[in-house]
Parts: structure tokens; sequence; C-alpha cells
């Protein structure tokens, strides 16, 4: 099967974010399946070019065995005004589309558009159109909703620019995919697509990559952590992200020299953070670079407990955040400010962490403390997060069933 995958911010091999896709990918390519994945030059974890992209409409990038990058060229200033985020949009269009023609040619099975952002519906139907296969639209994340809620995005043209988007990539796919329950119901109660059109598989595990281990001693030894009780947050530094709630965390706990908070990757709020953080004077809180994805398994290992926090908005309440289940294939406690299907999975199905209200500073450090004191709590808890996620939310066993849904899609095509 030759599949053209749509992923504006598909992370090359050596990201520390390299997740979802890469994954899947890589699993299908072990099938023997093509993936040509028509993506951007703009790495949206410390919003730059990739330097490798630099200078270049396109990048052609070889992520392994099966696997074919198509890096179209995006611009830096995404962030600057409403005139240079509306030219990102355009421009991923544009130009992922002229890249696809240039560099992913001949016949494809089927087109896979996974957003955010919007961008990439418009692209996928087009190219689905072109190369006559059948379209699935995939969802990681609610927008225009979730831009909105958090103040990413106000313009009202923007704003309705992006509803249109969404309409015609539901309206043109022949499957839609979302990542949680919620989402599912939002789909077919709140925007009235059809049950069966709407399939569900969500984020996992990634159990070849991340695995518990011992107390990584190096780790712990290159930052000076010595003996402290840590509470790792691993992930964007965004507005989204809200990670003010763990400078207040810090900030409550910095007469208790036993606890440390660190935060590791990069983001457009990183240096605000950092600054912050010096102001007040803390030295409890660290913030660290971004990482690869084999070293994000040795900071897991090296911490105590996993951070997991996101803005209080409603929009939230329906996702399930990659590094939960990260946090839980390495066998880590989790204490977790964001609630809905997320909160539903960790506190009570899985029972491996502590809901904490989000941008609540107080329940964090105070759950902070009650794990430190309750070792063999936090124990159980991360090895039953190992348990549920090996039996429930092994990416490779989702990614078979994906790439079975997409064969059933194609056949039903064809017949």
């Amino acid at each position: 099967m030759r599949i053209l995958l749509v992923h504006q911010y598909f992370h090359p091999l050596h990201h520390a974010q390299v997740g979802r896709w890469n994954a899947m990918a890589r699993v299908w390519a072990e099938q023997g399946h093509q993936t040509t994945v028509i993506s951007g030059s703009f790495n949206l974890t410390n919003n730059r070019t990739y330097d490798f992209c630099k200078g270049k409409m396109f990048t052609i990038e070889d992520a392994g065995s099966g696997v074919r990058v198509v890096r179209a060229y995006t611009t830096e200033k995404y962030n600057k005004n409403f005139f240079w985020r509306a030219w990102a949009y355009l421009s991923s269009v544009v130009f992922g589309f002229f890249g696809a023609l240039l560099h992913a040619r001949g016949k494809y099975d089927v087109v896979i558009a996974t957003s955010p952002p919007l961008t990439v519906g418009p692209l996928g139907v087009m190219l689905s159109a072109i190369k006559r296969c059948p379209l699935v639209f995939e969802v990681r994340d609610l927008w225009p909703e979730s831009a909105i809620d958090t103040g990413v995005l106000k313009n009202p043209v923007l704003i309705k620019l992006m509803y249109f988007m969404e309409r015609l990539s539901y309206r043109k796919a022949a499957a839609i995919n979302v990542l949680t329950p919620a989402f599912e119901e939002r789909l077919i109660q709140g925007k009235g697509i059809a049950a069966e059109k709407v399939w569900m598989i969500p984020n996992a595990a990634d159990l070849d990559v991340i695995k518990p281990g011992p107390r990584d001693e190096e780790i712990r030894r290159k930052h000076n952590w010595g003996d402290k009780f840590v509470g790792l947050y691993m992930g964007a530094h965004g507005r989204a992200n809200c990670l003010w709630q763990l400078i207040e965390a810090a900030k409550i706990l910095r007469n208790e020299p036993e606890y440390l908070i660190a935060c590791l990757g990069d983001g457009m709020e990183r240096e605000a953070l950092m600054k912050k953080t010096q102001e007040d004077g803390l030295t409890n809180i660290c913030f660290l670079p971004a990482v690869t994805r084999g070293e994000v398994n040795a900071y897991l290992n090296a911490c105590d407990v996993s951070l997991i926090v996101l803005k209080k908005v409603d929009t939230f309440k329906t996702v399930y955040p990659n590094k939960m289940f990260d946090s839980m294939s390495a066998a880590k406690p989790i204490v977790l400010a964001i609630d809905g299907v997320a909160r539903k999975l960790v506190a009570d199905d899985a029972h491996c962490g502590i809901y904490v209200e989000p941008e609540n500073a107080e329940q964090i450090a105070e759950k902070m403390r009650f794990y430190r004191s309750s070792p063999q709590i936090a124990k159980e808890h991360g090895e039953n997060g190992l348990k549920y996620v090996s039996e429930h939310y092994d990416r490779r066993k989702l990614a078979m069933k994906y790439l079975g849904l997409i064969d059933k899609l194609i056949a039903n095509k064809r017949s």
C-alpha cells in the first residue's frame, strides 16, 4: 500500500518529540507499506526553521525504510501578527500542494491528513482528488475551538476561515479518525457527523522506546538533583501548556529543599518562564532544553513523579496528551492537572495517578508531598500505569488496527 500523509509538523527522527506518526509510519513500513509525508520546514516547538531546511523551498528527507518526507517552505513569522499568521496558513497549503505534485508522484491508495492545523484538511481534499483515492481526516485536537479557547486564535476573519476548512474537511473525508471518546461524541452529537464515518485510534504508548528502568543516576548527577524528589514536566512550553502553574507550585515549595520541579522541552513561552523564575529567586524549578526521544526515557527514569498540566479551558477536557502515555510506559506516577477524559483514564480507569484542578498550584505541591511521603502508593500507581497501557494502548497494536480500517475503507471504495 502507498500512503500519502499530510502532517504539517512531522518531526525528524532525531527530534525530541518524535511520537505518534513517526511510530505509526515505522510500524506500517515493517509491514511492507510505503508512506510519503507532506510536511513543513517550521519547528513549532521552538518557533524556528529546521536548520537542514533553511534557504530551501523543498527538502527531501529519508526518515527510514519505507518513510519519505517532503518538507515545504513555511514562514518563521507565524506568531508575529494576523497577516503573517494568515500567510502561514495559506502558504502551508500552496507550498505543500506543489511539494506533493513535484515530489510525491504516482498513484497512492489513501491520503491521510492529520490536524491541527486545519489547513491540512483542504490540502488533503485536493490531493485525494488528484490521486483519486479516499481521504482520512484525523482530528488530534478540536480546532478551531482549542485555538480560540487558549487565545491563540482571535481574529474573526481567521476564525471564520478555520470553521470553513473544518466543514470542508469533514464533508469530503471518507472517514474521520479521532483520538479520544470525547472527540467522537463531539463530532457525532455536536457536529452531526455520521457515526459510521468516525473511527477512534487514540494516542498510545510507544513501548519499544519508553520503558521503565532503575533510577538514572547519570541524569541526576548531570543536573545536580542529588536526593531531591523531582517532579518532571516534559513537552511544549506554550500558552496552552500554562507552565506558570508550576512556577507557582515551586513558590509554595521554596522552603522545602527536598523538592524540585524540572521542565524539559522548548516553546514560545520558555524564555518568559525562565525570566519569571529568576525574578522570583526560585532555585527549586529548572528549565532544561529539549532532548532526543531516547533521552526522554532516561529523564523519566531519573524523576520521581510526572507532572502533566494544561491551561484550564473546557476544550482540554477532551484530550489525551501523549506525554501521559509516555509516563505510564515508564511506570511513573502522575500528577494530572487536566480534567475530562484524561482524568478518567489516569485516576479512574488505570489508577496510575492523582487528579488536581488545572492551574491549582497548591494542589500540585500537595500531591508532590503526598507521593514523596507514600513511596509504596507511588510504586503501585506507576506499575498500574504500565500494565494498563500495555493492555490497552500499545502503539504497535493500534497502528495495526488503523491499517486494518484503512484496508477495509479502500476495499469498500473499490467495490
